[in-house]
């Protein structure tokens, strides 16, 4: 089945590239190879910024991922103490990827600005203290509150 109009392809299967891009188009990430992990969080401040009751990431090393177009960043302190920083299109606000104090040869990608459905599942879930009580997650995941 086709893609619907303006619904650009985000993963070439011959060359496992993937394309995350923002609301406006004004931002691209291009992504090579699979994810080092896909997690969830469940943490305050991510519900805040996906608007959901957890958000759901995707991280890659750093040399996987190039990104085109202007981005404006965002920093703020972590639970854990760490700074995080976050970058979005300077147009449309959509946060692109963010970076992690601890571990800055990683960039964290939100899963949903890659549209695809067959996406890997997460294998981590943090912050679980927090979870809405209604989410039921997989049991063979790592689990940490």
């Amino acid at each position: 089945m086709p893609d619907a109009p303006n619904t650009p392809q985000t993963r070439s299967r011959e060359t496992n590239t993937r394309t995350a891009s923002c609301s406006c188009g004004s931002v691209t990430l291009r992504v090579s190879g699979d994810p080092v992990r896909v997690s969830i969080c469940h943490c305050f401040a991510c519900q805040k910024r996906s608007g959901a009751p957890f958000a759901q990431q995707a991280r890659f090393e750093r040399d996987q991922v190039s990104v085109q177009g202007p981005t404006r960043q965002y920093e703020r302190k972590a639970d854990s103490g760490n700074l995080v920083h976050f970058h979005f299109c300077p147009n449309c606000a959509t946060v692109m990827y963010y970076c992690l104090q601890l571990i800055p040869d990683h960039i964290a990608i939100p899963v949903g600005l890659l549209a695809e459905p067959d996406f890997p599942a997460p294998d981590f879930s943090v912050y679980e203290a927090r979870m809405h009580h209604w989410v039921k997650l997989p049991d063979n995941m790592e689990h940490m509150n």
